[in-house]
């Protein structure tokens, strides 16, 4: 079989993104399952793993990757780091038609670059096979926690950053006691699945939308709720999941039902544009919307969660929204205003054991497709770019292109 040549290539984008699509031992053991595979990893100063403990197990530190025939990072590429004629994987935040990064996509295909992009990367039904979502729950979940007690003076936990790991994380949430508030969680994925790993590990009790709405308790408690909990039909008769993705615009939220005896709402759910908002500015005015702290782990700008604004970072991580005038202030300014977190790069603040799952999903799932066989054409339905053109699949991106 002929040799492949594989980089792990260097993060360039400012702020720097510390995750890696594979640990060292991850790195190891590619070489070991695939042969005919040479792995090289690009030195770098900013990645949650030192070149040495690549070094220590046999995989080359070198100072470029151009030698190489598969390139794979995190975060986009640099246009000025783009090798032409390569293969490269990366999330490269094009899909959507994203104008910052029309340039991008223009110079892939100029360099004839074959690009294929990790939320492209799905199984015959269209499910996602590598993706950082629990992640983003499990420390969307915690900052949204964090902020509470930040909010209300009611304990100090250390940032999820600070943590070394995700064990280290959960040992610093059970430190917590909570009075007996309710939190709304929205979504049922991988996001909303890693924000319940995140709450059941705080010992919160998780309880139904009825119970939810109609009790009150003497503990904190929780309720998830996905699509049809929170959305009636405008023209009457039942929740149909496939006719609520297929016209949106046929359902009414009813989330601020919820709204009214939520104290805290982390927002997890995945939100299609034509949808309807969670709830709206002026729901946020009237004197019986109850939320005081949101977590926007999903940071759709001026989504579904209309105090998203902007998004936060991991070193400035909270802002305050002012319901009656609409603006934006310095967090826990003012006890009228909501407190957002919105960071938009969640899993980044455990880089570690973010990377370890990713990695093993893509030597489990996509390695395989890509280095031997791929019967069910999963490379080829996750390239967007090819030999200086877009892939059929992707041809809904052409007026993204063209200038």
């Amino acid at each position: 079989m002929k040799s492949v040549t594989i980089g792990l290539i260097r993060e360039g984008r400012i702020p720097p993104d510390k995750r890696v699509p594979f640990t060292p031992l991850q790195a190891e053991e590619i070489v070991q399952r695939f042969p005919h595979v040479i792995l090289f990893c690009q030195t770098s100063p900013v990645r949650c793993f030192k070149d040495s403990e690549y070094a220590e197990l046999g995989i080359p530190i070198v100072p470029d990757v151009t030698q190489c025939d598969i390139l794979m990072g995190i975060k986009e590429v640099q246009i000025p780091d783009l090798i032409p004629n390569k293969t490269y994987f990366f999330f490269s935040h094009t899909l959507k038609k994203q104008p910052h990064n029309k340039k991008l996509l223009q110079e892939i295909l100029k360099k004839k670059i074959r690009l294929i992009d990790y939320e492209t990367l799905k199984d015959t039904q269209g499910n996602r096979l590598v993706a950082f979502g629990r992640f983003a729950g499990i420390v969307g979940a915690y900052n949204g926690l964090y902020t509470y007690g930040k909010r209300f003076n009611l304990f100090s936990l250390r940032r999820a950053h600070e943590c070394f790991d995700i064990n280290d994380l959960k040992l610093e949430i059970r430190r917590i006691s909570l009075p007996p508030i309710k939190i709304a969680l929205t979504g049922s994925g991988r996001v909303a699945k890693g924000a319940m790993e995140t709450l059941d590990t705080a010992g919160i009790r998780k309880v139904t939308p009825a119970e939810y709405l109609t009790r009150t308790f003497e503990e904190p408690v929780y309720v998830q709720l996905g699509s049809a909990d929170y959305h009636v039909r405008n023209e009457g008769g039942h929740f149909n999941r496939d006719e609520f993705h297929r016209e949106p615009k046929r359902y009414t939220s009813t989330f601020p039902e919820f709204a009214k005896v939520t104290d805290l709402l982390l927002a997890g759910a995945f939100w299609n544009p034509q949808a309807p908002v969670l709830f709206t500015e002026a729901h946020m005015k009237q004197p019986d919307f109850r939320i005081k702290v949101i977590a926007d782990i999903t940071c759709d700008i001026n989504g579904s969660v209309p105090s998203t604004k902007k998004a936060t970072s991991i070193d400035d991580p909270l802002y305050d929204y002012d319901p009656q005038t609409g603006n934006l202030h310095p967090p826990l300014s003012d006890p009228s205003f909501v407190t957002v977190m919105a960071i938009d790069n969640l899993p980044c603040e455990l880089p570690r054991s973010a990377s370890e799952e990713f990695g093993h999903d893509l030597i489990d799932r996509i390695l395989r497709p890509l280095l031997v066989e791929d019967p069910e054409g999963i490379i080829s339905r996750a390239t967007i770019a090819e030999n200086g053109n877009l892939t059929p699949h992707f041809e809904y991106l052409r007026d993204y292109v063209t200038d």
